[in-house]
């Protein structure tokens, strides 16, 4: 099929280009406005019982919504709770707000709360806290936010008025991200031009894996504004989008190029060279697209869907740019011929240099072919010392704490971030970490004071409240609110001092959780603690179907590409050992916060959705290179005699081939990445380290050292497979193999099976 949709493109090469011109500037109009249709959130698990509690409170008592703090400051000296003026101000506002109908109800102040004084009042009194909840969610309340913002913040009067809060955290993460695409793309596209440039010599031929980048940048961006008006789409996704998008297009380019040029070195005609090398190179393109789409397509099992968009951007991307490099790059091959090669940058530097002319050297002379007999003939030592070193690195991962995104993601600069660290270090109680007891069900007076009651008498629990009554430690000091019972559904506050992120703040939601609640009654826990504990506890529970079925994707797709059962086998166990010693980087870097955490706040925690969304873009990534390199040594491993020495032949014959492209396309792609390392937002950050880390670790210590090192000691075993399935491989398999040229015509080169060990 490749081959005769090549010669279809070919045939027309400039209605091809012309066509494609089109749709990318229709495209280009509708998705350029991408990010105002997708969301920021999407963190938790929509079935968890926080999340259930939360829409419980929406519905039954118009709470529960995205919060927003208000922060006045007075003079100093002055207690802010007593001051006539700040109270007009604090009035004035609270009257503001529940003129819009975006504001749900019981807005806090110390005015109205004094029960929440410690909570409300900084301890020198001079500052104190307003807050409120929007509805709408993480699709509307973030901009309502923001609107509360432009109205409230700046000085009334004397006072001070600053304004945060989740919803304004949601607000500035995305105006962030789009901030950071902009730098990104500025950083990225011309420093990989530039190192094309070197790479390939010609300006035309850098321009070409840049051009389509862009292409399937613009054209993934217009097909994530479709999903975001169907479902919810994570603002994130287009971060995503734009390095893999760039990276992806690149990397095929690349290897498409590479072997146009090999095939005309050879004596081919320009038509018969485009096409061959789509037969051979474009089905690798091809298989390794697949590869790489099934491994990210695993997150949509994940029931977050700031997961599940990744799974939408990445499935998207890698289609585009994948269809973008197999229809583009032989139509712009076929329409400048060898001005493909022009304005070679590299030949006034040799003649600067006064160096020779390049010359083809044969992969028997290059220094990768070199460098693979050497690790080919030390190939126990070399493997064991490798993988040692991978699992030290990988050994910080062992005390890996997943944690829920706050406003710490954002740079210290962000008001949202600024306000809510003087939270944390000027008030006793910080109400972000309190836990919020949704009972459903008939209770009467009785039974609801000692639920409550035995809420407050939980170590640590500074008081806990219901429209029974608040209690402290057993002891009621203040009567209910009748607004926290509605029929039969209740709702208690419990206060505490523990951070809800620690292990201890997790300990002592147990605790919570483990109390008596009401016969026949259903009790759910939201708030910070049990968000967090829920959403990695649903990660947890998914991780086991996502992994598997990305093994055995991965096992099937190497299976029908190689014939074999043990080079499937082998990719597994050596991405897993490479992506390991990552996430220990990981660790080391954001979670215990050395090196400064990168420029980043460490919490202490990774944000749980990290690690997950690392392995899956990070194995498809990896499983790329591996089919480069595997269709070229399967080839030279088909013309073999099929001996132990042969296996090792081809082994070294096939890096010396893919080598130079595989490090170049490693080297690309990881400026891309860090591109995305450059972002403010926190979590971004630690992603484009990760993917960074993980793509020259791959290309470097697995590909060149650890690939052929157990393929030596495999040996012919490298090819096995039990005889049922060399049969099934022999019907659908799929083959690396050229078609004969000539004529016109293509006749298939005899792709015979692997033989037996």
């Amino acid at each position: 099929m490749l081959v005769r949709m090549t010669r279809l493109v070919i045939s027309m090469p400039k209605r091809v280009l012309l066509g494609a011109l089109i749709l990318l500037v229709v495209c280009g109009a509708y998705g350029a406005t991408a990010a105002q249709h997708l969301l920021a959130g999407g963190y938790s698990d929509p079935n968890s019982g926080s999340a259930r509690a939360e829409k419980i409170l929406d519905e039954t008592f118009n709470r529960g919504g995205i919060q927003v703090v208000l922060k006045l400051d007075g003079p100093d000296g002055v207690d802010i709770s007593r001051d006539p003026t700040a109270r007009a101000v604090g009035d004035d506002i609270i009257a503001d707000l529940n003129r819009n109908a975006y504001v749900q109800d019981q807005i806090l102040s110390v005015w109205a709360n004094p029960a929440l004084d410690s909570a409300l009042v900084s301890r020198d009194r001079t500052s104190t806290l307003i807050i409120a909840s929007l509805d709408g969610g993480e699709d509307s309340a973030p901009a309502h936010a923001e609107e509360i913002e432009e109205a409230f913040a700046g000085v009334r009067d004397g006072i001070t008025v600053q304004v945060g809060g989740q919803g304004l955290v949601f607000a500035q993460v995305n105006d962030q991200t789009s901030s950071d695409l902009l730098i990104a793309e500025a950083i990225a596209i011309p420093i990989t031009f530039i190192v094309l440039i070197f790479i390939f010599g010609g300006l035309l031929a850098a321009a070409v894996p840049v051009g389509i980048g862009i292409v399937s940048i613009i054209l993934t961006f217009a097909l994530l504004r479709v999903i975001g008006s169907l479902t919810d789409v994570s603002v994130f996704a287009l971060n995503l989008t734009t390095a893999l998008g760039l990276a992806l297009a690149i990397d095929y380019t690349l290897l498409l190029l590479t072997r146009y040029r090999e095939e005309v070195e050879h004596g081919l005609s320009r038509p018969d060279a485009i096409v061959r090398t789509l037969a051979t190179a474009g089905r690798t393109v091809a298989f390794s697209a697949v590869t790489v789409a099934l491994s990210l397509s695993a997150l949509v099992l994940f029931p977050q869907y700031f997961l599940r968009s990744f799974a939408f951007a990445g499935l998207g991307v890698v289609v585009v740019a994948a269809v973008s490099a197999l229809v583009l790059t032989p139509a712009v091959l076929m329409l400048l011929g060898d001005r493909i090669d022009a304005f070679d940058a590299r030949k006034p530097l040799r003649r600067l240099l006064r160096l020779p002319p390049a010359r083809p050297v044969e992969p028997e002379d290059t220094w990768w072919y070199r460098l693979v007999q050497w690790v080919l003939r030390h190939a126990l030592p070399v493997a064991a010392v490798v993988t040692v070193f991978l699992l030290v690195l990988g050994a910080p991962f062992l005390s890996i704490k997943m944690g829920f995104p706050d406003d710490r993601v954002l740079p210290e600069s962000a008001s949202s971030h600024a306000i809510q660290q003087e939270i944390r270090d000027d008030y006793d109680d910080d109400l972000s970490a309190a836990v919020t007891v949704v009972v459903r069900g008939p209770v009467d007076d009785q039974t609801l004071t000692a639920y409550t009651r035995a809420l407050s008498e939980v170590d640590d629990v500074n008081s806990a409240g219901s429209s029974a009554g608040t209690f402290v430690r057993g002891a009621p000091v203040a009567p209910g609110s009748p607004d926290d019972s509605r029929g039969d559904v209740h709702v208690l506050n419990v206060s505490t001092d523990r951070d809800p992120m620690s292990d201890a703040g997790i300990a002592q939601l147990d605790d919570l959780r483990a109390v008596a609640s009401p016969a026949g009654t259903e009790t759910l826990f939201t708030g910070l603690a049990a968000t967090t504990d829920d959403t990695v506890g649903s990660i947890y529970a998914h991780l086991p179907w996502v992994l598997g079925l990305i093994a055995i994707a991965t096992f099937v797709l190497l299976f029908l590409f190689t014939g074999s059962v043990v080079l499937p086998l082998k990719a597994l166990v050596l991405n897993i050992l490479s992506l390991s010693a990552t996430f220990g980087a990981m660790i080391w870097f954001f979670q215990e916060g050395h090196l400064g955490g990168l420029g980043t706040t460490a919490t202490g925690t990774l944000n749980a959705t990290m690690p997950v969304l690392l392995f899956c873009v990070a194995f498809g990534l990896s499983m790329d290179y591996e089919v480069f390199l595997l269709g070229r040594i399967r080839e030279e491993w088909l013309r073999s005699d099929r001996t132990r020495a042969a296996s090792d032949h081809a082994v070294a014959l096939g890096l010396a081939r893919t080598g130079r492209v595989i490090t170049a396309a490693a080297l690309l792609m990881s400026i891309v990445f860090a591109a995305i390392a450059a972002s403010e937002v926190s979590f971004m950050r630690m992603f484009g380290v990760g993917l960074t880390l993980a793509v020259l670790m791959d290309a470097t210590l697995i590909r060149m050292f650890l690939v052929p090192a157990f393929m030596r000691l495999a040996g012919r075993a490298n090819w096995w497979a039990p005889g049922p399935l060399r049969r099934l491989h022999d019907r659908i398999g799929l083959s690396e193999e050229a078609p004969e040229i000539g004529r016109g015509a293509e006749k298939p080169v005899a792709d015979t099976a692997p033989s037996k060990v």
